[in-house]
């Protein structure tokens, strides 16, 4: 599916929750609706520390995910080794945010770790369901 890009609302909320949880890194994956990226799913038994992040893919829904989001506890939102791993096997889109988690420090990247442009969009989000 084409990515048109992000909610701003959305990542609104990625770099507050990453803001908030640090020095410990946040994690989730990324879920888009027509075209935009508008949610994150953060998977059962993921675990944090200010060294990294575990996703448990196999705890995955029966959802699809565009990519993933990761917090970095420092200033800079290079894509590690580990990360570039876990891109490839979660879709198109990767988000990494770092410190100090404003709209200046993310960035997203492609499956192989390079710099893709994601726009910011301004889209108005359905109230989630409460069941």
């Amino acid at each position: 599916m084409k990515v048109k890009g992000i909610a701003r609302e959305t990542l609104d909320f990625i770099l507050n929750v990453s803001k908030s949880t640090a020095p410990n890194e946040f994690a989730g994956l990324l879920s888009v609706e027509d075209g935009i990226i508008t949610e994150v799913i953060i998977l059962p038994g993921t675990e944090s520390s200010d060294r990294n992040a575990v996703i448990k893919l196999f705890m995955m829904p029966n959802i699809s995910s565009v990519g993933s989001v990761h917090s970095h506890p420092g200033p800079y939102f290079t894509p590690s080794s580990a990360d570039r791993k876990l891109f490839s096997k979660t879709g198109s889109h990767h988000i990494i945010v770092a410190a100090p988690y404003d709209k200046m420090s993310w960035q997203c990247y492609d499956s192989s770790g390079n710099v893709q442009d994601l726009k910011v969009l301004d889209v108005e989000l359905d109230e989630p369901e409460i069941l």
